[in-house]
């Protein structure tokens, strides 16, 4: 449909928790750790997807929409229908966000943070060639990263979306 229009860019309407979603969806049943990122080149090479939601939680779009009386149009598409994987791991996501405040903006925080080198791909990081020659890592660990770990507040959600590119 791009292609008839004559459209360079797609515009998705994927917010911060279908991110989660999908990262958790790929790592239990893709056997990948892989999400949906804010802009990426369509798989034919000819246009431009973004997600302009992308940073947005879902029940903040919830509540906009509300305030501002825009209609709510159901969506069946990408696994929502009840029963389905997507909706059991928005499920505990949810539950998570409820038990946990935060949890959910330090996990999508933490995909705008990778430290290839402390995975486990061989694509992504040379670990048979990795010698220690004295130099210190700037995204290495100093034997144990240092805790420090602080209950997340408004400002600490500010600054993790900035570090996100958002």
């Amino acid at each position: 449909m791009a292609d008839e229009l004559g459209a360079t860019k797609i515009a998705l309407g994927h917010h911060r928790d279908d991110i989660l979603e999908t990262l958790f969806l790929n790592m239990f049943y893709g056997g990948k750790l892989k999400g949906m990122p804010p802009k990426l080149v369509s798989d034919d090479g000819k246009h431009m997807v973004i997600r302009p939601l992308a940073y947005c939680r879902e029940k903040d779009i919830e509540k906009y929409t509300a305030a501002r009386g825009f209609p709510i149009i159901p969506c069946n598409l990408c696994g929502s229908q009840p029963n389905l994987q997507r909706q059991v791991i928005g499920d505990m996501l949810k539950d998570w966000d409820k038990r946990f405040p935060g949890r959910l903006e330090t996990m999508f925080t933490a995909m705008c943070n990778i430290v290839p080198s402390h995975l486990a791909d061989p694509k992504r990081y040379d670990f048979v060639n990795a010698k220690a020659d004295g130099t210190p890592r700037a995204d290495g660990d100093k034997a144990f990263d240092k805790e420090s770990f602080t209950e997340p507040n408004r400002i600490n959600i500010l600054t993790s979306r900035s570090s996100c590119g958002g």
